[in-house]
């Protein structure tokens, strides 16, 4: 699976989090956030992926949202 997928999939994957893992996508944003710091996307998916036994796809969805959520808080 590559690193990046369409705005479709990251929805849908972002949808599936809850029932599949059992935290909130906001909970995971604080796991993240929490976490170490990662310059790379494909690292923060790493770091998932060993930390907490997350798919590629999950990993890769979340760290997705991370970073789009904090280029977010950058530009408010």
């Amino acid at each position: 699976m590559s690193l990046h997928h369409s705005a479709e999939t990251q929805a849908n994957l972002l949808e599936r989090i809850p029932a599949a893992t059992g935290r909130s996508v906001k909970e995971w944003m604080g796991l993240v956030d929490e976490g170490p710091s990662f310059s790379r996307l494909d690292e923060r998916v790493h770091w998932l992926q060993d930390e907490y036994s997350l798919s590629q796809g999950y990993a890769t969805a979340l760290a997705m949202e991370f970073d789009r959520q904090r280029a977010a808080r950058r530009t408010a």
